[in-house]
């Protein structure tokens, strides 16, 4: 968890007393919903994994490139070494990982997001 977001609980807390004193803000109703804290996990579940192995993968190929230059001059086809092949991976896979985003949050955000936006437009219209 990002270090200035707070948890579920003292944002449930910190929304209790605003809404003993009235109408507590659509905003600060969403925040408090099971939906958005199931979006944030959700989110996280997809985003912490998938984050660690592109790092893993790029500090990979420095410490490759770093250390062993030779193997990353081995000659592939033509002009095309291992490194240039290495580097092309990286940008494939940033691809890849952004269309695989896209394909999930559709099924397991998108949804959730939906009810939370026509949720809070109800609130709004009020």
């Amino acid at each position: 968890m990002a270090l200035f977001q707070p948890s579920r609980s003292s944002a449930i807390s910190a929304a209790a007393p605003q809404a003993g004193r009235g109408k507590a803000s659509g905003y600060e109703a969403i925040r408090a919903s099971r939906d958005f804290w199931t979006i944030r996990r959700r989110f996280g579940s997809f985003v912490r994994p998938v984050c660690t192995l592109f790092i893993v993968w790029y500090f990979l190929f420095v410490i490759i490139a770093v250390f062993a230059p030779g193997f990353m001059r081995v000659r592939v086809s033509g002009d095309v070494n291992v490194g240039l092949c290495f580097g092309l991976l990286e940008f494939a896979s940033t691809f890849a990982i952004a269309a695989a985003y896209r394909h999930w949050a559709r099924r397991r955000l998108d949804p959730l997001a939906d009810r939370l936006r026509h949720r809070l437009e109800g609130h709004r219209g009020q």
